[in-house]
């Protein structure tokens, strides 16, 4: 997991599709419509939604392994529980069309990070996380992109 500024992102030299992403999470606005945007076909691709954030015990641990996922808010903060995925026992059996699979979240979570405009988190197949979750004391209606990208174009 990396936690930093949009700004700081060349200080991560993980090749031309970070790149491509960090461009594209630059342009977006707050005003994006809520959709997919295809950055590089299927191989780096967008989506801006929006959702109510919730307590740890309505949201889902999750890990992926075709993609990396680099989570911003536009509108708003979350919190993003990690942990590693090989701790963490598998609730729901990979689905490989959404490239997703649930896992049962920790006892007490390694480690939380509240999200807020202008600061992304980046996830590697590695890294089970929570989304979703209240930030500070209240819920709050959060606007927010995710960037996939294909985990063989990084150099990790």
């Amino acid at each position: 997991m990396i936690v930093d500024l949009i700004a700081n992102w060349k200080q991560y030299p993980l090749g031309p599709a970070w790149e491509k992403a960090f461009l594209f999470l630059q342009s977006v606005k707050p005003d994006a419509e809520e959709t997919f945007y295809w950055i590089d076909e299927k191989n780096i691709y967008a989506r801006v939604m929006s959702y109510e954030t919730v307590e740890p015990d309505q949201a889902k641990m999750e890990a992926h392994h075709q993609y990396i996922d680099i989570q911003s808010p536009l509108i708003f903060s979350e919190g993003i529980a990690w942990h590693p995925a090989e701790k963490l026992e598998i609730k729901t059996e990979y689905n490989h069309e959404k490239d997703v699979y649930f896992l049962e979240p920790p006892q007490s979570f390694f480690c939380k990070v509240d999200l807020y405009p202008g600061l992304f988190a980046f996830f590697a197949p590695k890294d089970a996380h929570m989304p979703k979750l209240i930030a500070g004391s209240k819920s709050e209606v959060i606007k927010k992109v995710v960037v996939k990208i294909k985990t063989e174009l990084l150099n990790l």
